[in-house]
């Protein structure tokens, strides 16, 4: 009998693979990064083909160190970077171009002419989303616009398209020798095509951008059976069972399975969302409306999200590119030498400010520098950036939903930072909460798989694996919050109306 579930994380930055045990417990895993490709400024892409062979590597990583093999495994759970466009030749499995990442803009002449008729909420009626470069729609028109011979070859049915999960369930499953080609309803909620309503592919915006419905895969619930792992690979013959974008596979990891919970991801971006059940709200406040889950045959259960476009990838930068710390961890070493941030405010609008504000022409920005501040402001600055904007997208959240929220369960890379946390309670004005297991991306994979091929019977045995870590409470006055929150916005204001006809 089986006895644990694995799950693939395939994220902006690395793939992974976690090995879980009933009880959620993380037994084994494997990781390894991807190459960060920038062609041009503001063009982000991966190698997709670098992608799958890291997928096999560290599936047989998190196998080896547990000494386990495939009948130990109940089933397989795939949670991905959403919106990064993939599209690959069907007969040679062969990507046409290199996958286009969700932080990439170059696709913004796309999204003008588009929201030229209709402006960029053309069709959020329909599917919940602006008109934006964030999305895979715009990204694949881009490639067949763009990529020679391949409008010819989509047209003449070829190619395929999918994000990261698609890409990787393909080759899971035999690739050109019977591979599935498939998303779930999360996925597809970020394509700009998916009929929130109906949760099909919508023809005539498929038709609005010039895009055969022969590449689009078939959307299929969260959590069944999709098929199996091909005879090739190390876990041949294992279901491959939930699929779930990373978003979403959080918040099923953090057991917010009833109306109003909510959870935030700390990550190379920051995404809060919060459960609004079997019914979908459309935002006024400048969230989105997305698919939460779906299982089996069950209702659709829907969220509202408040994106957030850097975060994590900002302290990557200041490592990468100005060299200011030599790993991620030492941000917080370094942003602890001094007692505030010296008046400095850090907006990473690297790829324009996305949720609540939407504004495409934003650039990033640091402001309040004086003669005074040194690296150590920069880092608190830089660390504190991640905790205004989450607590602008909270606002949102509270203010769509009617009710504030209590409190914040919080997970992801970043959350293992207590200073940054302690700030993140201090802006926010209510507790933060860190649960015990915070890899609760691949978890929510791993609960869709196994819930599909009855390792787990119900979402309440979920639940019940849930449980506290560390809770932080707000220490900060509101005099002081009140000052902190009105600099800040004052420096989003600074971003607005930078790209024009010279700037990109």
């Amino acid at each position: 009998m089986p006895q644990y579930v694995i799950a693939i994380d395939q994220g902006t930055t690395s793939s992974r693979a976690i090995v879980f045990d009933h009880q959620g417990n993380i037994v084994s895993s494997g990781q390894k990064e991807h190459e960060q490709i920038f062609p041009k400024a503001g063009w982000v892409e991966h190698n997709p083909i670098e992608i799958w062979d890291n997928t096999r590597e560290v599936i047989g990583n998190a196998l080896s160190k547990a000494n386990l093999t495939r009948h130990d495994i109940a089933a397989v759970g795939i949670t991905n970077q959403r919106e990064t466009a993939v599209v690959w030749d069907r007969k040679t499995g062969q990507p046409v171009y290199n996958a286009i990442v969700w932080q990439d803009t170059r696709t913004q002449p796309i999204v003008d002419e588009l929201a030229a008729d209709g402006g960029v909420e053309r069709f959020k009626q329909q599917v919940g989303l602006p008109l934006a470069t964030y999305f895979s729609g715009t990204k694949i028109k881009w490639i067949l616009d763009n990529v020679d011979g391949a409008r010819e070859k989509a047209e003449a049915g070829d190619l395929l398209f999918g994000n990261t999960d698609s890409w990787v369930t393909w080759n899971l499953t035999g690739g050109t020798d019977g591979g599935v080609h498939i998303t779930d309803v999360t996925n597809a909620s970020r394509t700009l095509f998916m009929d929130l309503e109906t949760l099909s592919w919508d023809s005539s915006i498929l038709d609005t951008f010039g895009v055969p419905a022969s590449m689009m895969p078939e959307i299929k619930s969260s959590s069944e059976v999709y098929g199996t792992v091909h005879s090739s690979q190390l876990l041949r013959e294992v279901p491959v069972a939930g699929i779930l974008g990373d978003q979403q596979a959080a918040t099923f990891g953090q057991a917010a399975f009833e109306k109003g919970g909510a959870k935030n991801t700390y990550g190379t971006g920051n995404f809060m969302i919060v459960n609004t059940g079997e019914e979908v709200v459309h935002s006024k406040n400048g969230l989105l409306t997305t698919v939460c889950y779906k299982l089996g045959d069950a209702k659709p259960v829907y969220a509202l999200e408040g994106s957030i476009a850097v975060t994590g990838s900002l302290i990557q930068w200041l490592r990468d590119n100005l060299g200011l710390i030599k790993s991620a961890p030492e941000v917080e070493q370094l942003a602890k030498t001094v007692e505030d941030n010296g008046g400095v405010y850090i907006v990473p609008a690297f790829s324009g400010l996305f949720a609540p504000y939407w504004r495409s022409d934003a650039r990033g920005a640091i402001v309040g520098l004086t003669r005074f501040v040194n690296k150590g402001h920069i880092a608190r600055a830089a660390l504190e950036a991640t905790a205004f904007q989450t607590r602008e997208v909270l606002d949102a959240a509270n203010a769509d939903s009617g009710v504030n929220m209590e409190d914040l369960r919080v997970d992801g890379g970043m959350v293992a930072n207590d200073a940054l946390m302690q700030f993140q309670a201090d802006i926010l004005g209510i507790p933060v909460i860190r649960p015990k297991v915070t890899e609760t991306t691949a978890l929510g994979a791993a609960y869709a798989a196994g819930l599909a091929v009855g390792f787990w019977k119900d979402t309440d045995e979920l639940a019940a694996n849930w449980s506290e870590d560390k809770r932080w409470t707000p220490t900060m006055d509101d005099g002081e919050r009140d000052r902190q929150l009105r600099n800040w916005k004052k420096a989003v204001t600074k971003t607005f109306d930078w790209v024009d006809e010279d700037v990109q």
